[in-house]
């Protein structure tokens, strides 16, 4: 009984996800699909430095460059400390941290944005700091920001004199809209005379079919695929210095993408996902239940009374071997995913018996779909 309704629950899930990616599979944003070439975020990194910590930042005696980025920081604002005592100073408040952020497609001067803070030496602990004002560059070597604020790590650490709490990583924290856009990465995009789309997912089917929607909206051949990967579109004369409007119109068509025929296996869950382009040749499926239990009833054996002998144990195994009735199934040729899995749950197959089924088919080499194991 218990296997039945395992087998009714698995039954039911599978033809959830049927049910989802066919709802999925009919259309798409072209939006969802592909990428403007050109129309990315640009990666940022700074070195800085946190203050304020309680006594859980760098061990000044151990990180040589924690201490110099203290000293120049001290020169920059017009405090000297003599050379004889640069060794002998420790900052145990203060962390050297890695600041880290993304610059997103046409940002505009002092436009906030969220920076990540790490810690880059032995600082224990963030909590409470504050992040002093740390220049953000590019891979350029140019400044394109810069931040400064109050750190939030979302978790705490308390310790005691035998044993402490802690939760959440404590070197790593986030200052929200702590970055300030200070350099603008040029550009020119509505003066773009063509576009180039990237489908996230290389297929030759679904860039055909973008190319064909998008040439029928404009009643015009001006969009043709590169290769599977990307389409070059012409900017219409009716869209001349306006390709950001240009661009609305593509992103807001419909495309239903073509999928390839994948089945995925995670063998650690038991988790069995396949797709609605699975077909399977005609193949026969033996499937046989066999039921092994082992079970210890150890005896103890007791001497009669006066009789001078010794109470000894006596192990006793007891072994039940039950073969259940084997069933052979056959399955027609060109047979569609839904037609698969009511065949299988109909010979009572679990999901784990189902991953060994299907990776026999694909071995027999009447599977007709890729199979991926996770």
């Amino acid at each position: 009984m218990r296997f039945k309704f395992l087998n009714l629950k698995f039954l039911a899930v599978l033809i959830l996800v049927v049910a989802l990616s066919a709802d999925v599979a009919q259309a798409a944003r072209i939006k969802d699909l592909v990428n403007i070439k050109g129309v990315r975020n640009n990666q940022l990194i700074g070195f800085g430095l946190v203050i304020g910590l309680q006594g859980t930042g760098d061990r000044a005696t151990n990180v040589f460059f924690s201490i110099q980025a203290v000293v120049n920081m001290l020169r920059k604002l017009g405090v000297t400390v003599p050379e004889a005592r640069i060794q002998q100073l420790q900052f145990k408040n203060v962390a050297t941290v890695l600041v880290t952020a993304d610059l997103q497609a046409f940002s505009k001067q002092g436009d906030h944005l969220d920076v990540l803070v790490s810690s880059l030496a032995n600082a224990t602990s963030l909590q409470g700091g504050t992040l002093l004002l740390c220049p953000l560059k590019g891979p350029d070597g140019e400044v394109y920001a810069v931040a400064q604020g109050a750190l939030s790590i979302g978790g705490f650490s308390v310790q005691g004199a035998a044993r402490g709490v802690q939760k959440n990583h404590l070197t790593v924290g986030r200052v929200a809209n702590g970055g300030i856009v200070e350099k603008e990465i040029p550009t020119q995009f509505n003066s773009k005379k063509e576009i180039f789309l990237t489908m996230k997912q290389t297929d030759f089917t679904t860039g055909e079919r973008i190319a064909r929607k998008i040439n029928d909206m404009v009643k015009d051949e001006v969009a043709r695929p590169e290769d599977g990967r990307t389409i070059r579109v012409e900017v219409p004369l009716f869209y001349k210095d306006n390709t950001s409007a240009f661009v609305t119109q593509i992103e807001t068509l419909t495309v239903e993408p073509d999928t390839r025929a994948k089945v995925v296996i995670d063998e650690r869950t038991g988790t069995v996902v396949m797709g609605e382009n699975v077909r399977i040749s005609r193949v026969a499926v033996a499937h046989g239940n066999l039921f092994i239990q082992i079970r210890e009833e150890p005896l103890v054996s007791q001497p009669a009374p006066l009789s001078g002998g010794e109470t000894v144990g006596l192990p006793r195994t007891r072994i039940t071997v039950e073969e259940g009735q084997d069933k052979l199934l056959i399955l027609p040729k060109g047979v569609a995913l839904g037609k698969v899995v009511n065949a299988l749950n109909s010979i009572g197959v679990t999901p784990r018996d189902l991953i060994a089924i299907l990776q026999a088919i694909k071995v027999a080499g009447a599977l007709h779909a890729q199979l991926e194991i996770i």
